[in-house]
């Protein structure tokens, strides 16, 4: 490897990571939004691993994520790449369209609501 070569991480190679588009932040940002708007949720954090990508809510910082909405570009072709988690490990939702895979979250705030 040559120095004249920027890497962010030497010794990383490029693209290795899963990470979230810039459309899927946006529809994602979209619910986080009105659920905070709600009081139901007050923080998140964002992980890009080598398999999968996770956006975590968090109705306080400390605590253990509320839901994760994870992006797995392997599960493609099988289940569907964005998956729901709840806090207990259990799969939501999972699908290839992320919009609809949100919908189940979206239920809690239309609940929260009432």
């Amino acid at each position: 490897m040559s120095l004249d070569q920027t890497t962010p991480f030497p010794g990383r190679p490029i693209g290795e990571q899963v990470v979230f588009d810039r459309r899927e932040l946006s529809v994602i940002l979209a619910l986080y939004g009105r659920m905070v708007a709600a009081g139901e949720w007050r923080d998140y954090g964002i992980s890009s691993l080598r398999e999968l990508a996770v956006f975590a809510v968090f109705r306080r910082t400390a605590e253990h994520p509320l839901y994760r909405i994870e992006k797995r570009p392997k599960l493609r072709s099988k289940q569907g790449m964005y998956s729901v988690v709840a806090m207990d490990g259990q799969i939501l939702k999972r699908g290839g369209d992320l919009k609809k895979v949100l919908r189940v979250l979206e239920r809690k705030l239309i609940r929260a609501v009432d």
